[in-house]
């Protein structure tokens, strides 16, 4: 049975589940009904270094770079609708692959031209986050985000990071207004 979890909770993710290495975190999202265009949401994982930034621009998993170089995390692709029942996007993580100069994964969601569109995540609901074991296809955990962000158009959802040799979750829900271009230089990159 899946682990729910709230705002700033942190739970052992391979600690209790004895041979754990590959998940996929999926994120799912519905957008209010309103007149105007189409919502694109997009998720993101940022694979950071000790001081909490990327080193390099292929730190960064996202629709236009789909695999981490190590090949430990790899985004399934960019859904520019988010229609549909469950997850609307995934990434999986070979947590036994994660470089050993990681030591957190972001996972963030962004809204794609959102300022140009005029949209935020206050018109957003039922947003998610859940871990995957990919081997049983059993949910481990899942984080419903139930705050209002009225002027949010970014969103650190959750973070993975090292706690000695084990993998830890935190549910963040960290909101920001100033979308992609401010994720990117939260986490040292231009």
């Amino acid at each position: 049975m899946a682990v729910n979890l709230q705002k700033g909770q942190k739970v052992d993710l391979t600690k209790g589940n004895a041979g754990l290495a590959k998940v996929v975190i999926g994120l799912g999202w519905d957008t209010n009904k309103f007149d105007g265009p189409d919502f694109d949401l997009d998720a993101s994982a940022f694979l950071l270094a000790e001081n909490g930034k990327c080193t390099g621009a292929e730190d960064f998993v996202f629709y236009n770079n789909l695999k981490h170089v190590s090949g430990s995390v790899e985004h399934l692709g960019d859904n520019l609708t988010g229609e549909g029942e469950g997850d609307d996007e995934q990434i999986k993580i070979d947590l036994s692959q994660v470089p050993a100069g990681i030591h957190k994964i972001a996972i963030t969601v962004t809204i794609h031209m959102a300022k140009e569109r005029n949209q935020n995540f206050g018109l957003v609901s039922n947003a998610f986050v859940r871990v995957v074991d990919e081997r049983t296809g059993a949910e481990l955990l899942r984080y419903d985000l139930s705050e209002d962000y009225s002027i949010e158009t970014a969103l650190v959802f959750a973070e993975l990071y090292r706690h000695g040799s084990e993998w830890k979750f935190a549910a963040v829900g960290q909101g920001f207004n100033d979308g992609l271009a401010g994720l990117v230089r939260l986490y040292g990159l231009e």
